[in-house]
Parts: structure tokens; sequence; C-alpha cells
């Protein structure tokens, strides 16, 4: 809930009084209680109206379709979540046709221009993922977009993470940020010896990171991504 009342206050700022309904989505029920707690020590929250649905965006658009809900919105937001869906063109037209007149979607996700880019179309085949997660981009999110024949503007927002630990043997940190890079569970322990160096030698590389100062700045650019109705 950090970036919805970041996102919350800019909204009562512009329209000052005017009521708020802001229905969460979120299948998570540990990250549905912390939304509630941070809620319950936000003042100034008064003109707004929290509902929370422990449930997928799959799982909420077959509820609406079997309550025949025509619910329109003024603003949907989509800030690095559409990893998690299975399909990824379908959940965008879903929620896409659920716009006001003058509303607007918004999606960020890591940028096409990121490490993530390179690292992910390199070796996205060769990583054991799961059901859970997709290697999506800024770049496939516009290839959607564009196929469909929406409007939409792009922002990127420059960022960095600091991945030197992961070259620094033993380093718990490390194996963390390693599994983090490679969305697999003890990368260090268990992939061939031969991926595993290759990805090393790919993270030192321009196209994913620059060495500054001595430290390894992995390029974690994202993507706004703002969608017309």
């Amino acid at each position: 809930g950090e970036i919805d009342l970041m996102m919350l206050s800019k909204v009562r700022a512009r329209y000052p009084g005017v009521p708020i309904n802001n229905e969460v989505i979120d299948p998570n029920a540990e990250q549905i209680f912390s939304y509630k707690e941070r809620v319950a020590k936000t003042s100034n929250l008064e003109n707004i109206k929290f509902t929370w649905h422990k449930e997928t965006a799959h799982e909420y658009e077959s509820r609406m379709n079997a309550e025949k809900s025509s619910k329109k919105w003024d603003f949907i937001h989509m800030v690095q979540m559409l990893y998690y869906v299975k399909d990824i063109p379908a959940t965008i037209r879903y929620f896409h046709q659920l716009l006001e007149e003058k509303g607007k979607l918004l999606i960020v996700l890591v940028s096409g221009n990121s490490g993530w880019e390179t690292l992910w179309k390199k070796y996205g085949s060769q990583l054991p993922l799961t059901d859970l997660c997709s290697h999506a981009t800024s770049a496939d999110i516009k290839a959607i977009l564009n196929s469909a024949g929406l409007k939409y503007q792009t922002y990127e927002l420059p960022s960095h993470m600091d991945i030197t630990s992961c070259f620094t043997e033993g380093s718990m940190d490390g194996e963390l940020l390693l599994d983090f890079l490679t969305e697999t569970y003890e990368f260090s322990k268990t992939a061939p010896p031969e991926l595993k160096q290759q990805i090393m030698e790919e993270l030192r590389k321009p196209e994913c990171s620059q060495e500054r100062d001595g430290k390894v700045l992995f390029n974690n650019n994202l993507s706004a991504i703002v969608i017309e109705p």
C-alpha cells in the first residue's frame, strides 16, 4: 500500500474534498494485512473508502462477469504486477475496458532498456521459471499495446541496483541478490556451473551494469506506461 497511498495523496491534493473509492486486488493475505496496517497508521484518509479483495486479477474478472458488474474506474494501476498474470494481453484488455471516458490505466514494470531485458532475453529460457512469474518488460507491453491499437505514453524511470556483493565469495547478500536477479531459489547451488559463469560475466557487461567507484551497478530502469481509454 505504500505506493497506493502516495498516489492517493496526489489525487486528493488535486481534487480536495472529493470522495474516493479505492479497491485493492491482491491474492497475498500478508500484503493485504500490511496495506491495512499502513492505512490504520495514516492520517487524513477520511474521504477515502478502502475495499480489499484477496484474489488474483483473473479471479476478480471472473467474479465481476458472474455478477454482471459494469463498474467503471477513473484510474487503474498495475505497478510491478503484470509479471504474475498468465495472460498479459487479456488482462490489459479486460482492465482497459473498465476505464471511464477520461480514465487512465498505469502500468509500471522493468524497462526494455534495462539490464533485465538483456538478462531475461539471453538466459530466461535456461532458468527454471515457475508458473508464478514471466519475464515481461516494457518492450513486451508496448508490442501488445501496439498490436491492440491502444494509445499510450511511456515515461522512463532511471534506477540502479548495487549488485557488488554478488561477486563476493560467500556473501549471503550476494547469494540472495543472485536469487532475485535470476528468480531462482539458491541459484548458486542449483545452477549448472557453465550457466552460472555465463550469467556472472553477463552481469558485469555494459548491457546489464556499469562499474563506478568500485561498485557494480545493475541497470534497474523502470517504465511507466499510461494508457488512454
